[in-house]
């Protein structure tokens, strides 16, 4: 009976996903630049993130909040994952991420991100060269995850987020659900992940930066020239992100092991894409990985990418991973991650 649940419902995440995407997704237009919270589509780990960001199918430790919240599933005892991105323009961001597992009642955790993009000058036309003031961009989003192996082979898992964006005097609030499963197939080695990112509301800026004073009839004197006013700001939808994968692991025995992975990417607000990346872990000490993102995309300043990671024991149950990412950005120069994970 469990069994056919799991069809059942694998198949039920197929079709909505194949819905999903059909009524929210153009595949003819970019769409670049259309949606808010754009930061809700940078990589999180250093191990994904060297690579190639194809991680779907493995989402096998805390950075599964991101790619795949079934992978969840996966992780025993207590993690915890820290990583930070220089990202591009000297922008910073950071993700914090922990989790528990309850046995047979499942995983849960939390994950947190934010921004730091330091102070910024107040610039008018007649002050070009700034006011003397200064004001700050926030990029936030927290949220709770929680997934379940429904089968030895199957696992889903939820994440729900609120998300909080803010420039000098205006600020928006949006929230959003990832969906994801993984599923075990029947050919040795090889594990298929779904995941949905950040289907949810739309966000608005608004704020007392969007006060003004109005003058209705400038042509007029004599009339009141400063009514007070509120300038008018539109309702952009969340980067959504239709992610299909497949993890291989050809080798896998106790000194080396070799995984494989491939992503088709079908975001909402660029065309489709694919990532591919491979890692290779010695002794489960020490990683070497590589992948190329972004493959297909036409004007993609996004493409090859490199890692390595080191993993040492501590009193027999405490395992510290160190992970370092780069990844080319083309005239953008590159960014570069760093990763720190404990579990125990």
């Amino acid at each position: 009976m469990k069994i056919v649940f799991v069809k059942v419902l694998l198949e039920l995440v197929l079709i909505s996903s194949m819905t999903f995407c059909q009524d929210n997704f153009v595949s003819n237009v970019s769409k670049k630049g259309t949606s808010a919270a754009a930061f809700l589509s940078i990589s999180q780990g250093a191990r994904a993130t060297g690579m190639g960001s194809a991680f779907v199918g493995v989402a096998d430790d805390q950075s599964a909040f991101y790619w795949n919240p079934a992978g969840l599933s996966k992780l025993q005892g207590v993690g915890i994952l820290i990583d930070h991105t220089n990202w591009l323009a000297d922008i910073a961001y950071n993700f914090l991420a922990a989790s528990y597992n309850l046995g047979d009642l499942g995983t849960v955790g939390f994950s947190f991100t934010s921004s730091d993009y330091g102070d910024m000058k107040v610039t008018t036309v007649d002050a070009p060269e700034g006011t003397g003031q200064t004001f700050t961009v926030s990029d936030v989003a927290f949220s709770i995850g929680y997934a379940r192996k429904l089968t030895d082979n199957f696992s889903i898992g939820f994440n729900p987020k609120i998300i909080y964006q803010s420039i000098w005097q205006t600020s928006a609030v949006g929230f959003a659900m990832d969906l994801g499963v993984l599923y075990t197939t029947p050919f040795d080695g090889i594990i298929l992940g779904m995941s949905i990112s950040n289907f949810g509301t739309k966000m608005q800026l608004q704020g007392n930066s969007t006060l003004v004073t109005y003058d209705p009839d400038p042509t007029t004197v004599g009339n009141n020239g400063k009514i007070p006013a509120n300038l008018s700001t539109d309702y952009w939808s969340l980067p959504l992100n239709f992610r299909v994968g497949l993890a291989y692991s050809p080798i896998a025995t106790e000194k080396n092991k070799i995984t494989l992975a491939v992503d088709a990417v079908h975001p909402s607000d660029n065309y489709e894409s694919v990532n591919v990346g491979a890692e290779y872990v010695y002794n489960d000490l020490i990683a070497i990985r590589g992948g190329y993102k972004s493959l297909f995309l036409q004007n993609s300043e996004e493409s090859f990418t490199l890692g390595f990671g080191v993993k040492q024991i501590l009193l027999g149950n405490i395992a510290i991973k160190v992970d370092y990412a780069y990844q080319d950005f083309g005239r953008l120069t590159n960014i570069q991650k760093f990763s720190l994970n404990i579990s125990f």
